[in-house]
């Protein structure tokens, strides 16, 4: 039996799918002795927060009961890694599972979705060519369509999360419902509100340079981790930007990251 890494992708919640791990990083986890589960989920607009957080919840109560017999994983050695987006929803997952992770792994994550980084328009899209409503709305389908959209869609639906960050509108459109108006809703969908003395151990990779989750994201959270008496290593580069991992592991700095991360999946996930 062995221990298992589940991994979820980037995309803002809006675009992205499982085939976008990318092979070096899947060849690196397999060769230090995982079986490695990369998944789907729903994607919004046309599906919100609430489901798509189920998606992951039904995904890992998927691994625990038809792993063993399908690819002979541990139940009990499941952690979760995410990037971004999957990033977020890995740290959901360490307060919304009934059986949790025994290790999260956040590249680039954030832990609340309802601070001025998201809820006003991003100075970094702004500047670049705006996208109208009209556009952004021809790159998604409709609600009750197709859940997981076609490779040569998901590029088109990044234009989406484009123009939801330039107005300023992203958390309404993953979640249907307004920060101001209803910021209680948001609570139970934000680590940072969420953190207790059983949330699982945590390694937190983010760049200072990076200009669509700020940096501060992951540093507030590794403060409130170590608030907690939470376990946790904190890994950062002042040249890092968003996505920093796509260098590649011929980058030393990217290359030390994951072996910082590999060894940490050994000491809680072996």
């Amino acid at each position: 039996m062995r221990p298992t890494i589940l991994w979820i992708h980037p995309g803002g919640l809006i675009t992205g799918s499982k085939d976008w791990l990318s092979s070096e990083q899947a060849i690196l986890y397999l060769e230090a002795g995982y079986t490695l589960v990369s998944i789907d989920h729903r994607l919004a607009p046309e599906y919100k927060l609430e489901t798509i957080v189920e998606d992951i919840e039904d995904a890992y109560a998927w691994a625990r009961t038809e792993g063993p017999g399908l690819f002979r994983i541990d139940p009990d050695r499941i952690a979760i890694v995410g990037h971004s987006a999957g990033g977020y929803l890995a740290l959901i997952a360490g307060y919304r599972l009934e059986q949790q992770p025994r290790a999260l792994i956040s590249f680039y994550g954030y832990g609340d979705i309802t601070g001025d980084w998201a809820t006003q328009p991003s100075s970094y899209y702004s500047d670049r060519p705006s996208i109208l409503a009209e556009q952004a709305n021809e790159a998604i389908g409709a609600p009750g369509g197709s859940c997981i959209p076609q490779e040569s869609e998901l590029d088109r639906r990044f234009d989406f999360y484009i123009y939801a960050r330039q107005q300023g509108i992203w958390p309404q459109e993953i979640s249907g419902h307004d920060p101001e108006q209803n910021p209680e809703w948001f609570a139970a969908y934000e680590p940072l509100q969420n953190l207790s003395i059983t949330y699982p151990p945590t390694v937190l990779l983010h760049g200072e340079m990076d200009t669509d989750v700020p940096f501060e994201q992951s540093l507030l959270m590794a403060e409130a981790l170590g608030n907690h008496g939470i376990e946790n290593e904190w890994i950062s580069n002042p040249a890092w930007g968003h996505v920093f991992d796509q260098e590649g592991l011929g980058d030393p700095g990217v290359r030390d990251a994951f072996e910082k991360v590999i060894a940490f999946l050994d000491t809680h996930n072996r």
